[in-house]
């Protein structure tokens, strides 16, 4: 494919990794992902092993409702192997209504295991992996024109997760097992009629797990609002069988051509992040309630404008922070919880406090202007080739992209705030307080029993309260259709 004239050659650069081959073993198998797509190696990775210990309950989160998912017969859909997966192309009218944004559907495409061995599935729930799993993609379309547009925004993509596991035969599957034959190998597309596309999904819709993820292949952008479904569908023997041994990766010209099996991911740091469910029972655990957003709030206008002595006190302050630091009873917890509308809002900051009080992580509500992915990957690799150091590029933009992350979904309810993402905050307040409050955290942190993956694997140092992360210019969002090399018959994520 010809690159588009004018790149730079920061450009040229990126946009031949985007082209590079990948598999899921092999000296392209995905523990080799990250030399070509650093987002692969970087933060808030998919999937992700479903625990009753991540889990909190939100009550606002009600069933989800799928529009216009029963298609006319006359309507022509089309079914591809892209040399990772089946997928089939949606029309946009297809959309989830009670999201945040207008999501509008793009592809629904699978993963699953062999025939001798039927896991597949990419989450896991509680130490279960399902023979299958299927994923349907939905992009923001409320911002965005398309897919493509999209894809490395981090409010672009939504994805429902169903897991498939061995049992009665399902004829929703059907509407297309039928027709693997026809596209037995990378490339080949043929025409299907339209079906009820609901019927593919578990008949409760309330019951589901929420949290930010990313892409489960190449690049990996972390730009998914993941709605994974609690109760599995089925399928039968013969079905499944059907779609492990029928494909292939290669082209019908390989003189050996790759089964296609075995496809899935395997699952990935939880970081900081928890899981949001719908339903009440942990499947024999109580979920926790998610603490209040306007806690949140308050809790991050208190490390980037506030008392910081308070917070270094563990008696008082600290379990605000870390959620595995466990809270004590006191007054003031109890005064702030009890504070609901009106009275809540004299302790947040408002849109431009907000911005004029903070030049970091909290410069701006990451809400309003979502990260672009491939931009900043441009401006790193920029500047680490101006360093010579392009060796550095994963976790480069690693350290670049987690704290916003994480402050986020830590504002969404959908992850506890991070050590680096509170240093990243108060790295504009060099204090004698900041510092307290850091080795107060520390010595938190250290008291615990278990360390968390994010923590082991990160490692950052501060100084007298100073933290000294890179901060990159963002450019805003990219208009019109900035990866002509990615058609959606080559997304399967």
């Amino acid at each position: 494919m010809q690159l588009q004239r004018g790149f730079t050659s920061v450009m040229l650069l990126s946009t031949a990794s985007l082209q590079h081959a990948w598999t899921y073993s092999g000296p392209e198998g995905e523990q080799h992902w990250s030399e070509h797509f650093p987002y692969c190696g970087g933060a808030f990775q998919s999937p992700i092993h479903i625990r009753s210990d991540l889990f909190r309950f939100d009550p606002s989160l009600g069933p989800i409702v799928l529009k216009n998912y029963n298609l006319s017969p006359n309507e022509q859909l089309t079914l591809g192997n892209n040399g990772h997966s089946v997928q089939i192309s949606l029309p946009l009218r297809m959309h989830i209504s009670n999201l945040p944004h207008h999501f509008s559907a793009a592809q629904v495409h699978f993963h699953w295991g062999s025939a001798s061995r039927p896991l597949g599935s990419e989450h896991m729930v509680n130490n279960k992996q399902y023979a299958g799993e299927m994923h349907v993609v939905h992009f923001n379309s409320d911002k965005y024109q398309n897919l493509s547009v999209a894809a490395d925004k981090s409010d672009g993509l939504a994805v429902l997760g169903v897991f498939i596991e061995i049992g009665e035969f399902n004829p929703a599957f059907d509407q297309f097992l039928k027709f693997l034959k026809g596209i037995k190998y990378k490339g080949q597309k043929v025409q299907i009629s339209g079906f009820n596309v609901k019927d593919l999904f578990p008949a409760r819709l309330d019951e589901y797990y929420r949290y930010d993820g990313s892409l489960t292949t190449p690049p990996c952008y972390p730009s998914v609002l993941w709605t994974v479904f609690r109760n599995p569908v089925t399928i039968s023997r013969s079905q499944f069988e059907s779609l492990a041994t029928s494909l292939f990766m290669s082209h019908a010209q390989d003189l050996n051509p790759l089964p296609m099996n075995g496809n899935f991911r395997t699952t990935q740091l939880v970081d900081s992040r928890v899981v949001l469910v719908s339903f009440k029972e942990g499947r024999g655990l109580q979920a926790p309630l998610i603490t209040p957003r306007f806690m949140r709030e308050h809790i991050v206008q208190k490390l980037m404008v506030g008392d910081l002595a308070d917070l270094a006190d563990a008696d008082e302050g600290l379990h605000q922070l870390l959620a595995s630091v466990s809270k004590p009873p006191g007054a003031n917890w109890k005064e702030l919880q009890a504070q609901k509308g009106p009275k809540a809002k004299k302790h947040m900051l408002n849109s431009s406090q907000w911005k004029s009080q903070s030049r970091s992580v909290g410069k701006r509500r990451p809400k309003q202007n979502a990260l672009c992915y491939v931009s900043l990957e441009h401006q790193v690799v920029s500047r680490l080739h101006q360093a010579h150091a392009e060796n550095r590029l994963v976790q480069a933009l690693e350290d670049e992209v987690f704290p916003e992350l994480n402050l986020w979904s830590y504002l969404e309810c959908r992850s506890d705030l991070a050590l680096l993402t509170i240093r990243q905050i108060l790295s504009e307040r060099p204090t004698d307080e900041a510092w307290e409050l850091d080795q107060s955290l520390n010595k938190a942190l250290s008291g615990q029993k278990k360390t968390s993956a994010a923590g082991k694997k990160r490692k950052h140092v501060m100084n007298n309260g100073k933290h000294a992360p890179t901060i990159i210019p963002r450019k805003p969002p990219s208009e019109g259709h900035p990866h002509p090399w990615l058609q959606p018959m080559e997304w399967e994520d």
